[in-house]
């Protein structure tokens, strides 16, 4: 048996791994890579595997550097079967068609470029709304905790993650002529006591196991001082500086998160009356995806949605549907709560909100989820006192909060503690973290639990198990 991890190892972004079993060969994950001035050539890159001889396809979560990369494995010819929660199969119906509709734009601001001899692209999308609608009829929803028999020989369990709505945890047992070998892929694990989802499930053996390690050589702040924090910047700056609080948010899980806290804390008077924009169509679609599936939510969302449904007092939260209206947001100058995506500020509509709030002292920024190295929400943590948008300088005088967490990550810690409940030590593969992060976290593991075989894999390069 064999594995090779086509991205994902050594960075963050791109999950992909291959898994050859006997005659089977299926794919956890076919995920997009973000950030970096290569990216584009590596998503445009051909697959380093055949996509019609896959068999399957396991799904960890929605995120598109997990799913990203679906629809070209379909145009490249694959037929198979999907499988993913059914919670993510929602979510990703959302997320590809928004990434395809992404995609033709930019292919079609490429072309336009090119006419006018501004730009050496060649203007083909990386795949399109056609191609992405083709891919969602190849998905296959699962009950957590339900066996699935993909194959002859493979049987799989997904568990839930707590990273977003539907993530999992997949436990897989591989039985070949040598015998059965459990692998587990952790997905992307979530941090305990977080809004909306629940804890993440513990795992207690595996022969072989794949940890995420995004997080892997920091801490987070606890959830007490992460809402203190929170608060802080609201009441400084809607009631002191008098101007915006602007969040650059994930579509899917981090926005949802921050409307339960920010409707907590108004509940129990800790901050003012406002109006909260979701600048984001994609937004208000995986929030009503969160709503229909109130039985994998954890205790205190289903309590809260409750009270609000009854008629509980909460403050105004509004969806921003069509352009006029997020145009329209420009105009306001105080007062204002304005979510909108991309997570780390390289696309969709916050680059406006940004362009229109940066250079404002009274205005405040607000980054509450990982930024990878070359975006311009990593700039924005790191200091930058100027930042280009649109082609134009912007100055950076807003205030940054940086509030990790809300990370949708477990930190150093809660892998850690994770990683306890495994009765005895697997040979351990150490993904999804940027090289010095993925190998501060082996260095941990190998430190504070005593395990030997821990690994930070190269890329592309074949491990046999």
């Amino acid at each position: 048996m064999n594995l090779t991890f086509f991205g994902a190892a050594g960075e963050v972004t791109g999950s992909c791994t291959l898994v050859e079993a006997g005659s089977l060969r299926f794919l956890v994950d076919c995920g997009m890579f973000q950030g970096g001035s290569d990216t584009r050539a590596k998503n445009h890159a051909p697959f380093a595997f055949e996509p019609r001889a896959i068999d399957f396809v396991l799904l960890t979560h929605a995120h598109i550097d997990h799913s990203g990369l679906l629809p070209r494995l379909v145009a490249e010819g694959y037929r198979g079967p999907i499988y993913a929660t059914a919670a993510t199969c929602d979510l990703v119906e959302v997320m590809l068609l928004d990434s395809a509709h992404i995609q033709e734009k930019e292919a079609e601001w490429a072309r336009e470029a090119r006419s006018r001899g501004n730009g050496n692209g060649n203007g083909e999308p990386l795949y399109t709304v056609v191609q992405a609608q083709k891919t969602l009829k190849q998905l296959r929803p699962l009950e957590y905790d339900r066996e699935l028999r993909p194959a002859p020989g493979i049987r799989a369990v997904y568990r839930d993650a707590g990273h977003i709505l539907g993530s999992a945890i997949i436990e897989l047992w591989v039985t070949t002529g040598d015998g059965t070998r459990k692998l587990v892929f952790s997905g992307d694990i979530g941090s305990p006591a977080r809004p909306i989802v629940r804890d993440p499930t513990p795992i207690e053996n595996a022969d072989v196991l794949m940890v995420e390690s995004t997080y892997g050589n920091r801490l987070h702040r606890s959830m007490e001082e992460t809402v203190a924090e929170l608060e802080h910047a609201v009441n400084d700056t809607l009631e002191r500086k008098g101007g915006n609080v602007v969040v650059p948010a994930f579509a899917v899980g981090r926005t949802q998160d921050l409307l339960y806290l920010l409707a907590d804390l108004h509940r129990r008077g800790r901050i003012p009356d406002m109006d909260i924009y979701v600048d984001s169509p994609m937004a208000m679609k995986a929030t009503e995806i969160t709503l229909r599936h109130t039985e994998i939510l954890d205790r205190e969302t289903a309590t809260l949605l409750a009270q609000m449904r009854q008629g509980g007092k909460g403050p105004r939260i509004r969806f921003v549907q069509d352009v006029e209206e997020s145009i329209a947001l420009q105009r306001i100058e105080r007062g204002a709560v304005i979510i909108s995506a991309s997570g780390m500020c390289d696309a969709g509509r916050i680059k406006h909100h940004l362009q229109h709030n940066l250079g404002r002292p009274e205005s405040t920024i607000l980054i509450t989820g990982f930024q990878a190295a070359g975006t311009l929400g990593r700039r924005l943590v790191d200091g930058a006192k100027e930042v280009r948008i649109f082609g134009m300088p912007v100055a950076v005088r807003a205030d940054i909060y940086t509030i990790n967490g809300l990370s949708a990550h477990a930190d150093q810690a809660a892998l850690l503690d994770w990683l306890r409940h495994f009765a005895k030590a697997p040979d351990t593969y150490v993904v999804h973290g940027e090289q010095e992060t993925a190998e501060a976290f082996a260095r941990a593991i190998r430190k504070e639990l005593k395990w030997t075989r821990v690994t930070v894999p190269a890329p592309r390069t074949p491990i046999a198990l």
